[in-house]
């Protein structure tokens, strides 16, 4: 059996675009007619460019080659053009393939991935949403009204979830870190203690800032978020600074989770080294299901637990489902809301979610693919990634 084609599939994600403005899937076959499904997770290239960088990797790198050596691929593609060292472009792209590689080799041995990769340990996955407008509402401004946020998280409360997600601290920008203004802290305590009132006991609060602050400025906002006893404080500091994030661990008893801009497993072991005891690794840039794998081990060793990141599709979902699933060191998933919508229109198997915890697949490889027709009804042609800081480079008054 050798790899033969590949077909990458940009999809729009119409209505709210939660999960990102669209999906890139990739799709492997083989001589033997086998197929395998990956996705990468937010490429910084326009829909055209992506699929031009999928299909010149595979030409030169995967075709011809046997879809069970997986080991064997990802350290070349790591290796490419002699880099060898953590890159967010060929990260993605060694994901995409690591994953429908997996695919392959599971519906060739009739056996689901979680089989192949150690056997489920649980038989149920806890997992988390954004805290999104109840309604679809787009008036609905859940990231300013603390009120409104607290009203909405009891909704979700009420439909089964048991954690939920949200970063009011202001907006993403390319310039920074920063310190937060007081109008960030006095909105950031207010949100968390309005919802933490509102669904008291029942729920696990996850409070995100996406790198945004520096040291001294993560730790003023962490010590306000104490008495509310998130579960954790999500990216403190900026990403390529994991002994930054390691300083606001030692000044709050919030528990810190980061990871979901790295790729390899190299970028992870600088977290645990720095005393992170919660990694979130989106499995479509951190290098697969083998790599998930591999992160989770180093995370066992320093008693660091795994919450896979999702803010893509739900064929990155699938992978992250089966290593959540096959790990001992599992805390939580994160999903869209309960899996459905266009996050289910687009498999042909979607995700089963019920009150608050995934099951796993059993169907053999992933347990699910991509529904071309509507895959192919939904195409992406705008000129956009697939998410964005703000380009608002001015000083932020909060």
């Amino acid at each position: 059996m050798r790899f033969t084609d590949v077909e990458t599939f940009v999809v729009a994600n119409p209505g709210k675009g939660y999960g990102g403005r669209y999906f890139v899937f990739v799709k492997l076959s083989t001589d033997t007619g086998a197929t395998g499904w990956g996705e990468v997770y937010s490429p910084p290239f326009d829909a055209a460019t992506v699929e031009a960088v999928v299909a010149d990797v595979f030409e030169r790198s995967v075709k011809g080659t046997d879809p069970f050596r997986i080991e064997e691929r990802t350290r070349l593609l790591y290796s490419l053009a002699f880099t060898g060292r953590p890159d967010v472009t060929i990260g993605g792209i060694i994901s995409a393939f690591d994953m429908a590689s997996w695919d392959i080799v599971g519906k060739e041995t009739n056996r689901n991935v979680t089989d192949l990769i150690g056997g489920l340990v649980r038989d149920r996955v806890r997992s988390y949403t954004y805290l999104y407008p109840a309604n679809d509402d787009p008036t609905e401004d859940v990231y300013v009204d603390a009120t409104l946020a607290a009203e909405t998280a009891v909704k979700y409360v009420e439909k089964g979830h048991t954690a939920i997600k949200f970063d009011p601290a202001g907006p993403y920008r390319a310039v920074g870190p920063r310190q937060p203004s007081m109008n960030e802290l006095t909105r950031s305590a207010a949100f968390v203690n309005e919802i933490r009132a509102a669904v008291g006991n029942t729920a696990d609060l996850l409070f995100g800032t996406h790198g945004q602050f520096t040291v001294s400025g993560a730790i003023r906002l962490g010590q306000l978020l104490e008495p509310a006893t998130p579960l954790w404080f999500e990216e403190p500091c900026p990403p390529d600074i994991p002994e930054a994030t390691a300083e606001v661990a030692r000044h709050c008893s919030v528990p810190i989770a980061a990871g979901e801009r790295l790729t390899s497993i190299h970028e992870f072991q600088r977290l645990l080294v720095n005393g992170v005891g919660i990694l979130q690794p989106n499995l479509g840039r951190a290098g697969g299901i083998t790599a998930g794998k591999k992160i989770a081990a180093l995370a066992e060793v320093h008693g660091a637990q795994v919450a896979p990141h999702l803010y893509s599709g739900p064929i990155g979902g699938a992978a992250n489902i089966a290593v959540a699933a096959t790990i001992p060191n599992f805390l939580i998933l994160e999903g869209i809301q309960e899996w459905g919508g266009f996050h289910a229109d687009i498999l042909t198997n979607p995700v089963r979610w019920e009150d608050g915890y995934v099951i796993p697949f059993s169907e053999p490889g992933l347990g699910t693919e991509v529904n071309e027709e509507v895959a192919r009804a939904n195409p992406w042609v705008a000129g956009q990634t697939h998410l964005a800081m703000t380009e608002d480079t001015n000083d932020w008054p909060g």
